[in-house]
C-alpha cells in the first residue's frame, strides 16, 4: 500500500491566468486557468521525499526544483485549483512509496544445462556448413 502524503497550503502558490484554446468570448476576459507552483527544496516534505522528488525526470519539475502545474481542464476556477492540487498530490504520492530493492539471483543447475545443450546442438550443425573436403 502506498503512503498517503498531504501537502501543506503554505508550500504551495497558485495563480490565476487566462486559458488557453477555443472558449468563445468568456475566454478573453475571465482568467480561470491555474498556475501552480511548489517549491520542493523549500516543502515541509519528508527529506526522503524530497530527494526522490528530485531525482524524478518528471518534464514538470525545473532545474531550481520548482513543480509548476497548469490545470485548464475545467470552466470554473475553483474545479480547477482542485484539480492542480490533485495532480501535484499524485506526484508526491507516486514517489512516496520506497522503491523495492532489486535482490540479484543466479539462474538454476537446469537452466544452465539446457541453455549449453542449445548451444552445443547449434554449433555442431554449423559445424556441419562448412566446405566439403576432397
Amino acid at each position: 500500500m502506498r503512503p498517503h502524503v498531504t501537502v501543506s497550503p503554505d508550500d504551495v502558490e497558485i495563480s490565476a491566468i487566462r486559458a488557453q484554446g477555443a472558449g468563445g468570448q468568456n475566454v478573453n476576459k475571465v482568467s480561470n486557468a491555474v498556475h501552480l507552483r511548489f517549491d520542493i527544496a523549500a516543502s515541509s516534505l519528508p527529506e526522503a521525499i524530497r530527494a526522490r522528488l528530485l531525482q524524478l525526470g518528471d518534464q514538470r519539475i525545473s532545474k531550481d526544483g520548482v513543480v509548476i502545474i497548469k490545470a485548464q481542464k475545467f470552466r470554473s476556477l475553483e474545479k480547477n485549483r482542485a484539480e492542480a492540487l490533485r495532480r501535484l498530490e499524485e506526484l508526491i504520492n507516486r514517489v512516496a512509496a520506497r522503491p523495492k530493492v532489486r535482490r540479484a539471483t543466479r539462474p538454476t543447475r537446469a537452466s544452465v544445462t539446457r541453455r549449453l545443450e542449445g548451444k552445443a546442438r547449434r554449433a555442431a550443425v554449423k559445424a556441419g556448413r562448412g566446405k566439403v573436403g576432397e
